[in-house]
Order: structure tokens, then sequence, then C-alpha cells
């Protein structure tokens, strides 16, 4: 094995090694989920080809730019405030509840977006806490937060703790020498901005700025609740508007190849801005350091970070707090909330399993190429294995269940398909997160035990269970209870093939809501919402004790 800067040494790996025979199946199995939402898009545009080019008009390219626009501006507002909320915690690591404050900008990341916009709806909507502050400054009836106000607040809600963290970590990454150097020869805010923090957040900044304007691009569920109409609409959402309300299979067929096209743009522009695409998932550690600040910088930092805390906290609070105006009781006993939330469970546990078998897959069959290669280059089955899953997030799964959806109608009965195609999409969305959880794990186990395995003879089901699966176990149960947590609270493919018979939490919120059902859908959204965190506090505790 190679150690340090020592080259890989050649290891003989069977040719036939069912770990590669493996991955094989799973790169295969991600290939039809995309390739055959491709191939639904092709057939459909072979069958109307005077159809589409009807479709291009004046609106599609008002929603194209509407789309980029509110991703533009949910960047800025995101970004911009992170640096400063950023440097504001990096420069205070003795700050009071700082550790909490981190944990509180993890919560975003758990839940559904579903729950996010009521919580903004719940303090800005008509209604909200905030309506009777708001009518009085705007004199005049507060008219409610919907269209692209709306969407900036949530998108900022979601990606400002993201951002935040980020920066934080490059803050993190500059030499404890460096700071105590600055501190020793009193060096001021400005100067240590200029000389110590900026040059890490710069370096930091295309990557983080790129995968926020892509998280907003590809957003689906906070356009749907709080666009407010057609003047607020993004692409995703207009696919699904002319699928399950006007059935258009050729606008639908449009919007969604200049959803993919522009979305493949932006995920290679990322790549090599050198951005992450499964963000940040530790929370950072405060170094020991000393920073000279000035009473009146520490005055404006504390400030700082207590408006950024109340932007954070307040929806999740005023979610909790419209949830428990809800007749919980009632909803507890109420069939249709028992349906759904047995049906979400079932369909989050069978994309956590399907997610990880794929993920080790993956994994294994990448690190098995690597050995039997040694210090050749990588093959193109080795590099498929390695960012093969991560691709699949070029393609949103909105876009992937409209393809099938225009597939699986010349089949049958399209609604019949949910369970399969929620369950599948679900789990390989899943995927790069699950494989940067236990990767790291397998490989390490296999820099310890692949020459004794080969020797003994050890392979398949015998070696994952004596061998790989006790170093692999936390990791595992972190990848599956993070990859249900994600199921969990989705709501894009089941939006499609959802109906009366097969619902799930997400999707019976949104009827909810639709039905102007307000106090009942606070209430589900209260349990969804939970239901997420659990599974996310779950998959944190898990993170933290692999060795």
């Amino acid at each position: 094995m190679a150690f340090g800067h020592e080259p890989l040494r050649r290891t003989r790996v069977p040719a036939k090694d069912r770990r590669i025979t493996a991955g094989r199946v799973a790169l295969a199995a991600v290939g039809v989920l995309v390739g055959g939402a491709f191939t639904g898009l092709a057939v459909e545009a072979a069958s109307q080809g005077s159809d589409l080019l009807e479709a291009f008009d004046l609106w599609l390219l008002r929603i194209a730019r509407f789309t980029l626009w509110q991703a533009l501006l949910s960047t800025l507002l995101s970004v911009l405030p992170a640096i400063l909320l950023a440097r504001a915690l990096a420069r205070h690591p003795g700050f009071p509840g700082r550790a909490f404050i981190l944990r509180l900008f993890a919560v975003p990341l758990a839940l559904p977006a579903i729950v996010a916009a009521l919580g903004v709806l719940a303090l800005y909507g008509r209604a909200g806490f905030f309506a009777p502050f708001l009518s009085v400054a705007f004199n005049e009836h507060w008219p409610g937060i919907y269209g692209l106000s709306g969407i900036l607040v949530a998108h900022v809600f979601f990606n400002l703790p993201l951002a935040t963290r980020l920066f934080l970590n490059a803050l993190e990454s500059v030499p404890t020498d460096q700071w105590r150097l600055a501190a020793q020869l009193g060096i001021g805010a400005r100067a240590s901005f200029r000389f110590l923090e900026w040059p890490a957040m710069r370096a930091a900044l295309p990557g983080i700025a790129g995968l926020v304007f892509m998280l907003c691009v590809t957003s689906f569920t906070i356009v749907l609740l709080l666009g407010g109409g057609p003047r607020a609409t993004t692409l995703e959402v207009a696919i699904y508007q002319a699928l399950r309300f006007d059935f258009d299979p050729a606008r639908a067929l449009v919007l969604t190849l200049i959803q993919v096209t522009l979305a493949g743009s932006i995920v290679l522009a990322m790549r090599r801005l050198g951005a992450s695409f499964s963000g940040d998932a530790n929370l950072p550690v405060a170094p020991r350091r000393i920073v000279w600040h000035t009473p009146a910088e520490s005055i404006f930092n504390a400030m700082l970070i207590l408006v950024g805390v109340a932007f954070v906290a307040g929806p999740m609070a005023a979610t909790v707090l419209a949830g428990l105006k809800a007749d919980l009781g009632r909803l507890a006993t109420e069939s249709a909330v028992f349906s759904a939330t047995t049906t979400s469970l079932v369909f989050a546990g069978l994309s956590a399993v399907l997610c990880l078998v794929l993920s080790l897959a993956l994994v294994a069959a990448r690190r098995a190429l690597e050995l039997k290669r040694g210090a050749l280059p990588a093959t193109l089955l080795e590099r498929a294995t390695d960012s093969g899953a991560a691709m699949v997030l070029i393609i949103p799964p909105l876009v992937i269940g409209a393809g099938w959806f225009i597939l699986l109608r010349h089949v049958g009965n399209v609604f019949a398909f949910a369970p399969a195609m929620v369950v599948t999409v679900n789990a390989v969305m899943a995927m790069p997160f699950a494989i940067r959880a236990i990767r790291p794990a397998y490989d390490a186990a296999s820099a310890r035990h692949e020459r004794l395995c080969l020797s003994l003879g050890i392979t398949g089901w015998s070696r994952l269970r004596l061998v790989d699966w006790p170093a692999l176990r936390q990791p595992a149960a972190t990848a599956l209870a993070f990859a249900a947590a994600l199921s969990l609270g989705d709501l894009g493919v089941i939006a499609l093939f959802g109906s009366d018979q097969v619902q799930t939490l997400p999707y019976l919120l949104l009827q909810r809501m639709g039905s102007y059902r307000t106090a009942d859908a606070a209430g589900l959204a209260l349990f969804l919402g939970l239901l997420c965190l659990a599974l996310m506090f779950i998959a944190d505790r898990l993170g933290k004790e692999i060795p």
C-alpha cells in the first residue's frame, strides 16, 4: 500500500472481483434511472416535433430569466452577509453560546423545504406574527410575503447558515500562528481582514457562491409554495404545472431540456471553481487563538451574530408555535395522517437501504479498481465509480420524475408507479452524501486488511460481514439516517406521482395548504420537521462516534 508520498504498488486483485461487478451493476442502475428519463423526453420530442417549436415563446423566456434572477439575488443576499457573520464568529471563538449557534445553523440543512416555507409564512404571511407591524410600517394592510420577496427570504434562511459554516471552515484553515502574530503586533480589524481573513474567504468564495446559486436554481418547493403566481415561477415549477395541471407534454419537455442545460452548465462551472455538492456536514471547531479587537468591533460583531441567529431561529420558532396551536390530538388519530406517515417512513426506509447498497457498491468497486491499476492512470470505469453518483445532481429530482412521467404514461397508469419512482429517485439523489460518509472508512479498512484478505481468500459476503462491516457500521448508520431524512422531507417526485392512493406527509401537507386548512398544515409541518430533525440528529451523533 501507499503511505504519504509513496507511489501505489500494484496489488493483485482478481480479474473477476465481485466488487467491480457490483459497481458496474450500481452504475447501470443509476444510468437506467437517468437514461430512462431522457428516453421519455426523446420519445416525446420525436412525436411532438412541431409542438415543441410552438412551446418556445416569450413566456418561457420570462420564466428562464426569472429563474436566474431569483437565484442571483438569493445568492447575493446569502453570501455577502455570510462573509460578515462567519468573520464575526471566527474573531470571537469564545462568544457565549457559539457551539449552540453553529448547531442551530445546521438545522436548516435538515428541515424539509415545505416546513421552512410554512415557518416563513407564519412570520411574514398575511396573518403572520409580523403582519400587524408590517401593516403599520407600509401604512396599508399587509398582503403577505408571496412572490419574489418570499422566495428570497426562504432561500436566505436555508443558504445563509450553509454559507456561513463554509466560510467559517475556510477561516479556521488560517494557521493559529498567524492569528497569534497579528494579535502580538496589535493589527486592527481592517488590516486583519485584508491580510488574514479575506485571502482565505476569497479562495472559498467562488465555490460557495456557485453552490448556493445551484441550490436556488433547482429550488422547487420554496417557489411552489411562496411564488404566488405566474410572475414568480421558475422552470421546475413550470414543469410541474405543465404536467399535473395543463398536461402539456410538449411544453414540459422544452422546460425540462432548458432546465437540464442550465443546471449542467452551472455544475460544470462549479467544478472548475472547486465547489462541493454535499455542503458541510461537520461543525467547525474553534481553535485556541488570541484576536485583538476594539470594544466597538466587539459590540458590532455581537449585534451581527444576534441578528443572524434571530433570522435563522425565527421561522423555526414560528413553525413550532403554529404547530402547537393545531389540534395535534385529532391529527395524530386521523387515518389519512397515519397512512401518510406510514407511507413516508416505508419510502424513506427503502430509499435509505437502496442508497446504502448502491453507494457501498460504488465505493468498493472504486477501491478495487484503484488497487488493480496500481500506479497507472485511472480508467474511465474508476472515474465513473468515483464521481458518477455526484453527477446525478445535475438533474434535479423533479426533472427525472418528469422524464419518467412522460415515458410511463405510454405504459399504463402513471400513478401506479409512484412507490417505485419515489424510492428510486430519492435513493439515487442521496448517494453523493452517503458515499461521502462511508468512503473514508472503507478505504481505511481496505488499506489495513486488503493483503490479508487476498492471502486468505476472503471475498464476497464473508469479507463484508467479517472484515469490512465492523469498520463500516457507524458510517453506514450515518448514511442511512441522512438518506432517510432527505427522502422523508422530499416533495419533488411525489408532487408528480402522488395521488389519493399514494400520499406522503409532504404531499398531504401540500394538499391541506391547497384546501386552506392552515392549522392542519402547521401541525403536520411540526410533525414532519421533528421526524427529519430526529433522523439528522442520529446521523450527526453517529458521525461523531466514527474513530
